[in-house]
């Protein structure tokens, strides 16, 4: 799979010629673009792909394995058996860290230190009182503890995991956490020294899937849990929004006369269909019944979808959530729904399927936000 990192062009026309730095910058995206998470490719492979000179390739990757992000993994095959074989060249995950920390989950927060795949290395878990509350001083121990064995130079930066709307270092509200205009990014960066990128849990869910799931470039991904969120990836580029609130499906009032919700509307999508609310239906119920509310459950989320899914022509959902609700009896009642208010002779069938990737979905995320920003700025 291709890695599909998202990489801007060189400074041109009114704003004036790119400097070597901006034209290494971007080198070195190239490059390393098309080598995450798993390619092993040669200088030569990487030269034919970018088109850069020998030269510059050496030159770029000479760093690039100084740095840590690269390193040789082996020769490329020979099936003449004449000539030098070519090393191949791959992500290295053995020296440079990420810290990653999930503020998205209830009754806990969880963190880990992190191989530039966000794969955790270390994890630790810090429990929450009753009333879930999190302060931010609990996530400055957190990130003391994780990187207390860690060497300074080696670790890239943090990654902080929420529910809610981000705009850049600040988490401008967050039902779930109960936080406003909270300056999380900077109060870190001054304490740690370290660059310090905060995303949302579905965005960073839905970096996981993109990367080590079955996704391609575009992709609908929703998480089910307290809430519901939802994430949008077109060529490769999150759909972010004019106010830093894309995706927030789940504050979309369905039913005006539905259950209060703390956001201050009535019947959002979350108070009829996240987990908890579900759970709170079908405790109600026998296994039929059980099964109806499922059912009804799958045919709304796919009714709220199909006006994003038709307008911006995507044939790909992916859902995360536990298996007791996004299940078959959900997906099957969703597919149907898709099918009769989507299906077209110029819209390809969108798919619904549950997300496959496994657990530290969204603590992965982080990590992945971190080394997007570190390599595309």
């Amino acid at each position: 799979m291709a890695s599909g990192f998202e990489h801007g062009g060189t400074a041109t026309g009114r704003q004036g010629k790119a400097s070597p730095a901006d034209i290494r910058r971007t080198n070195r995206a190239l490059i390393f673009n098309l080598l995450f998470p798993s390619q092993r490719r040669s200088r030569a492979d990487l030269g034919r792909l970018t088109g850069l000179s020998r030269v510059a390739i050496s030159d770029v990757i000479s760093d690039m394995l100084d740095e840590g992000l690269l390193c040789e993994t082996g020769y490329a095959a020979n099936p003449t058996g004449k000539g030098k074989r070519g090393a191949l060249l791959g992500i290295d995950t053995s020296r440079l860290k990420i810290i990653s920390i999930d503020l998205s989950h209830p009754q806990l927060i969880q963190g880990a230190v992190t191989d530039l795949l966000g794969i955790p290395q270390d994890c630790m878990e810090v429990a929450l009182g009753p009333d879930n509350h999190v302060e931010t001083d609990a996530i400055v121990q957190l990130i003391d503890q994780l990187r207390s064995d860690l060497d300074f130079g080696d670790v890239l930066g943090i990654g902080i995991v929420v529910s809610g709307v981000v705009q850049e270092g600040t988490v401008r509200d967050s039902t779930m956490l109960g936080w406003h205009n909270v300056e999380l990014g900077p109060l870190l960066e001054r304490q740690f020294d370290l660059p310090v990128v905060i995303v949302n849990d579905a965005i960073a869910a839905m970096l996981t899937e993109r990367f080590f799931g079955q996704a391609g470039p575009d992709l609908i991904f929703t998480t089910f849990g307290q809430g519901v969120g939802t994430a949008t990836l077109i060529h490769d580029m999150p759909v972010i929004g004019d106010h830093h609130a894309a995706g927030e499906i789940g504050h979309i009032a369905i039913d005006p006369d539905g259950p209060e919700c703390p956001c201050g509307k009535r019947g959002c999508l979350e108070m009829l269909i996240s987990a908890h609310a579900l759970r709170e239906r079908m405790r109600h119920h026998d296994a039929r019944g059980r099964a109806d509310v499922i059912r009804q459950a799958g045919d709304l989320f796919a009714s709220a979808l199909a006006m994003p899914v038709g307008l911006l022509d995507i044939a790909d959902v992916c859902v995360a959530g536990p298996a007791d609700i996004i299940n078959n009896t959900f997906l099957e009642a969703a597919q149907q729904r898709f099918d009769a208010a989507t299906g077209s002779s110029f819209h390809v069938r969108t798919i619904i399927r549950r997300c496959q990737v496994g657990g530290d979905l969204t603590l992965r995320g982080g990590a992945i936000a971190v080394i997007r920003r570190y390599i595309n700025g």
